[in-house]
Order: C-alpha cells, then sequence, then structure tokens
C-alpha cells in the first residue's frame, strides 16, 4: 500500500475525519491534536450514549489515557482491581490472580470505570484543545478517496475533506462497509445479561471482581467504577432471550446477591451476544479502522475498549508523522502489521477465558474445578501479558524491542508528566555527547526529546538493571524501539530511526 504522505493541495477541511466520538475515536483525536493536527469527529448520535457499556482498563491503558491530559481526574473517576478471584458454585477457588500497586505503566494493574464518566472527561478535553471539531447528529453514507484525501459524505449530503479518514464507528461499523472490509468471524456466540446496578449505601466486596464458574448459572460479579456494580448472568440452554431480557428476571438473579429496589438502583439491563470477529486489512488507502470497528471480542479478558484505545495510541503518531512527509507513507501499513497479533491474541485468549466459564454441563464442570482448584496457591497469580509490537517499527536487534516500557517517577512526578509522551530517549549514567548535533534537530523534528535521568528512583533503575541497558528509545505509545549500553549504541538508535521512517518497515524491516 502506497499513497503520497504529504502532496495534499489546501482542499482539504481537517488533517483527519474520524467516525465515532466513543472513547477510542475521542483518544485519537486527542492524541492527534495534542500534536497540532486538526481533527473533525463526526457522530451519528446527538448526544453521548448515557449507559455503561466497557468497565475495565489496565495499567498500559490507563497511560494512554493519562497522555490524553485526563490523568487525575481518570484516577478519581475508577476504582483499582488488585484481585480477581473464579469459583465454583460451592464456593470452591478454582484461579486467583491479580497484582497490588501499580503495575508496569504507573498505573495499576485493572481498574474498574464507568464508560459514561470516561467520555466525559474525554469529550471535556477534546472541546478544550485547538484543532478539534466535534459533530454530533451527523450520519455518514460515503467515503470516497482519491490521491489527494478522503471525502466523507453523510446523510444530509453535507462532506468532509481530509488528508486521513478512520473508522471508529463500532462493531456495525459504516466505514468499514463503505471501503469493503469483511470481518472474519471465529463462530464463538454466547447471550449473556449484562445487568449495571447503582449502590444506595457503599458496600465492600471481597474480592472486588468475581467469576462464578457455576453450570447452573455462570455469572460475573464485578465493579463497575465507583459506587456502581455489574452482573453478568449467561443465558441457559433451554432458556429464550426474551425470558431473560426482562427486569423482573433481572432483580430475581440479583437477588442472591441481597441486591433489590430497596437498597439499589437497575442502570440498565440488556442481553447481548458476544462475538469474536476481526478484520485482516486495516488499512485502504487513506482510510482506516480502529477499536470495534477492526475487532470484537467476548469480555472475558477485559479487553474489548483497551484493544481499541491501544490501535488509537499506535495510529495517532503514525499519522502525525505521515502527514506533512517526516515519515514514509509505508510507515501507516506498520499499524495493521503491530495491531493485529495483538488484537488476535486478546481476542483468542478471551475465547478460551470463555470455554473455561461458559460450561451448563455439571459433569464437564466438575472435572473442570477439579483440575483448576488443585493448582491454586497461596500467591497471588499474575495476569498474562499481551504481546507487545513483534515487528514493525522497531529495532529487531534490540532484545527488549516491542515490549513496554515502564513508567517510574522523576523527581517526585509521574515520568510522563514531567517529560511528556513523544518518542524518548532515556539514559541513566550515560553521556550523550556522541550524538551529533544533525542527528539531534531530526530527533527534535519527530518530537523527540533526549532524558537524561540523573537520579532515577527504584522502577526505572530496576529495568535498566535487569535489560543490561544504559540508554532505551521508548516510542510515542511506550514501547521500546531500542535499547543501548554505550554513547556510541544509543547514537545508532537515532541512526536506525531515522532510516526505519523514511523507508519501508514492513517490507525491507529496520535497514542496516
Amino acid at each position: 500500500m502506497s499513497v503520497a504522505a504529504h502532496d495534499v493541495g489546501s482542499d482539504v477541511d481537517c488533517d483527519v475525519v474520524i467516525v465515532g466520538s466513543g472513547p477510542v475515536g475521542l483518544v485519537l483525536a486527542i492524541l492527534l491534536a495534542q500534536r497540532g493536527r486538526s481533527v473533525t469527529v463526526l457522530e451519528r448520535w446527538p448526544a453521548p450514549y448515557p449507559l455503561q457499556r466497557a468497565v475495565h482498563f489496565d495499567h498500559e491503558v490507563g497511560r494512554i489515557l493519562g497522555a490524553c491530559g485526563i490523568g487525575p481526574e481518570l484516577r478519581a473517576i475508577s476504582e483499582p482491581a488488585e484481585v480477581y478471584e473464579w469459583r465454583n458454585a460451592a464456593g470452591t477457588t478454582l484461579l486467583r490472580f491479580g497484582r497490588i500497586g501499580a503495575g508496569a505503566s504507573g498505573w495499576p494493574e485493572s481498574s474498574m470505570f464507568c464508560q459514561p464518566e470516561l467520555e466525559a472527561l474525554l469529550d471535556q478535553r477534546a472541546h478544550a484543545l485547538d484543532g478539534i471539531e466535534i459533530r454530533r447528529g451527523v450520519e455518514v453514507t460515503t467515503v470516497e478517496q482519491d490521491d489527494h484525501g478522503v471525502t466523507v459524505g453523510d446523510a444530509t449530503g453535507g462532506t468532509v475533506r481530509a488528508r486521513y479518514a478512520v473508522g471508529c464507528d463500532g462493531a456495525n461499523s459504516t466505514v468499514r462497509d463503505r471501503i469493503g472490509v469483511v470481518p472474519h468471524d471465529l463462530g464463538f456466540f454466547y447471550d449473556w445479561l449484562i445487568v449495571d446496578v447503582v449502590l444506595a449505601e457503599p458496600r465492600v466486596f471481597d474480592p472486588l471482581n468475581v467469576q462464578i464458574c457455576d453450570p447452573g448459572r455462570p455469572t460475573t460479579a464485578v465493579s463497575g467504577g465507583p459506587g456502581r456494580r455489574r452482573w453478568e448472568f449467561m443465558r441457559l440452554p433451554d432458556e429464550s432471550l426474551d425470558e431473560l431480557n426482562d427486569e423482573a428476571r433481572a432483580w430475581q438473579l440479583l437477588a442472591p446477591w441481597d441486591v433489590h429496589p430497596g437498597n439499589a438502583r437497575l442502570e440498565r439491563h440488556a442481553v447481548y451476544t458476544f462475538n469474536a470477529r476481526y478484520v485482516e486489512q486495516w488499512r485502504v488507502g487513506r482510510v482506516f479502522l480502529a477499536g470495534d470497528a477492526a475487532h470484537q471480542m467476548p469480555p472475558f479478558a477485559g479487553q474489548g475498549m483497551c484493544a481499541g484505545v491501544r490501535d488509537a495510541a499506535n495510529l495517532a503518531w503514525k499519522l502525525d508523522l505521515a502527514i506533512d512527509g517526516r515519515a514514509d507513507d509505508a510507515l501507516l501499513d506498520t499499524y495493521a502489521q503491530e495491531r493485529l497479533p495483538s488484537a488476535r491474541q486478546a481476542i483468542e485468549f478471551s475465547m478460551e477465558l470463555g470455554k473455561v466459564i461458559c460450561v451448563p454441563d455439571a459433569d464437564a464442570a466438575a472435572a473442570r474445578d477439579a483440575a483448576m482448584a488443585a493448582s491454586v496457591t497461596a500467591d497471588l497469580a499474575e495476569a498474562p501479558e499481551l504481546p507487545g509490537v513483534e515487528g514493525g517499527v522497531i529495532d529487531p536487534g534490540s532484545p527488549d524491542a516491542g515490549r513496554l516500557f515502564v513508567q517510574g517517577a522523576d523527581a517526585g512526578e509521574p515520568f510522563d508528566a514531567v517529560h511528556g509522551t513523544g518518542w524518548r530517549l532515556v539514559t541513566v549514567d550515560l553521556a550523550t555527547d556522541a550524538i551529533d548535533r544533525d542527528m539531534g534537530s531530526w530527533f527534535a523534528s519527530i518530537d523527540g526529546r533526549i532524558v537524561a535521568l540523573a537520579d532515577p528512583d527504584a522502577v526505572h533503575r530496576r529495568w535498566f538493571a535487569e535489560h543490561d541497558a544504559r540508554a532505551v528509545l521508548v516510542r510515542p505509545d511506550f514501547h521500546v524501539y531500542g535499547t543501548a549500553v554505550d554513547p556510541a549504541g544509543a547514537g545508532e538508535l537515532l541512526h536506525a530511526l531515522r532510516r526505519h521512517l523514511t523507508r519501508d518497515p514492513v517490507t525491507e524491516g529496520v535497514p542496516s
């Protein structure tokens, strides 16, 4: 795929048009606007959706959301979920995992939140930034492109002309349909009743999140953010959708948890069919897909929204560099190359969890319980990390390339708050005089900055020691490009990156 990246004339209304103003679309818009790009967001619905959907984000996504300028506010509307426990119908623990304290990214390993509150923070931040225009009540009907840009048309005959377009418009994406991309369906379907509740009085739930692997009714009970709880009840084989999707039935299912109209308000109840789908083609010319438009997964790993936010973080800095020609257009092909394997693994992991949970047969459940209970220990197991960047814009000669870089503190403040979130060459006990002035100027032109940690905190000191490095080149989405042990190696990382951004990373790999 190759189109001219910076030969667009003055006929465009903005740099990027984004279809969909959910969390993924808003994060992408904010990250682009913070880089000085003009963005128009088109949203079909006239007002934000008021009810819960996603309730979980992980430490990496917390860091990305923090990079949008809402970190303190986000911490105030979310609560850490340090332990996730699976039990059988008798209450026997089958699995217990999580992490106490901050994860690698400086945020809790898992956090629970209320999506409308998150969207309100993102919307407020977007309106505070120059360069973002949000148009609500706009139903996109056409997506047409040529060598110089994309024209997005709506039902009223209005159009927006941009250099690039991104469909963040959900599972039933109009953009995906208009560019002719068909999702690959993995054939994993289960119906679950989702019940969101606002509690009248504070209540302690220990553990905060629990999965009941009961063949009589597989059930999930988790936080929905401070003051809220979510229950999910699987539809049984002999149960109709109409029978399950009823308010009276929701209260009946909540009764064993001592939740009733006298101590709680039912915010929402709805039956959802969990799907497992993804697209192979994330880019068609100047049009990209992100979030649920590119992938949908069961909720058992809590990665649906997280995967979309990762998409936005990956795509934003690449679009920024390609718009004005600071990077070759081929850089944009690495978006799918880097994101598809991670999204696909999240889907597969979610399905595997679902296969363990969604067992309505008593004998099969008993065998499962015996095997899982036998492996439980007193120690808290750690949840497996999703893969990092396994190809694309990384230095394959560095053993830690593609992994997430930690966020510690500098002078008592979070690293990102002090040093920002562009390209960062972070060093410990290393002079950078070997980096020539021209290379330093080029690095600054891509929002690069050299950060010498004079007094590294324990988090950073430990990372550099464990990875036998004294310099690390970190991408804007917090993944490691490469590491070095001396000044010459640090300088060569920048040279490699420069060559990498101006050639075809997909077909050529990192230039030697």
